[in-house]
């Protein structure tokens, strides 16, 4: 064995030794000045209130109609189709079609035919396949079908805008061409 290769790791270890007890003394100036430091602050805590007292109250509103109650909607369209010159009133007593209780956006235009020089288009919901014509109604906006082309479906529907008034807009269903 070679008596110069053992002396470096020899003298590696005498200058961490030599290094930790340098720092030693720098942690006994730290600790002092962290002692001091608490000493001389003073913490400055204010007491906390005492609680209030909760006094309880008896529920009021169980009486009055539920703001979102269905019944309460009801009442509101009677209101509305009873007016002579609104949109509403033709829709609200006429029988429900079996496609107006899906929204739009759930149903998928797959295909369009053309039946004794009549266009029909064919719509996706839920799995199945409909077969509608030019004035059948669908979506829950009492959207009628006034045009059918071999690409899409157009809609006349009737909706409340942000002030609560029913307007008439137009909607389309396009044809959803299958992913290759």
């Amino acid at each position: 064995m070679n008596v110069r290769s053992s002396r470096g790791p020899l003298k590696a270890s005498l200058l961490l030794l030599v290094m930790l007890a340098a720092c030693s003394g720098e942690q006994d100036e730290l600790q002092q000045w962290m002692e001091q430091q608490k000493r001389e602050v003073k913490p400055n805590v204010q007491p906390l209130s005492p609680p209030k007292k909760f006094v309880p109250e008896a529920y009021s509103a169980n009486s009055g109609v539920e703001p979102f109650s269905t019944q309460k909607l009801t009442v509101a369209l009677k209101q509305e189709a009873k007016q002579p010159n609104s949109l509403l009133a033709a829709e609200i007593n006429r029988r429900k079609e079996p496609l107006e209780a899906y929204p739009l956006d759930s149903m998928s235009m797959v295909g369009s035919v053309t039946k004794q020089g009549r266009p029909y288009a064919l719509l996706k919901v839920d799995n199945l396949l409909y077969q509608v014509k030019v004035g059948d109604y669908l979506g829950q906006n009492y959207g009628k079908i006034t045009k059918i082309t071999e690409t899409d479906i157009s809609l006349r529907e009737i909706a409340q805008d942000a002030a609560g008034e029913w307007i008439e807009r137009t909607s389309a269903l396009q044809l959803q061409e299958k992913a290759r």
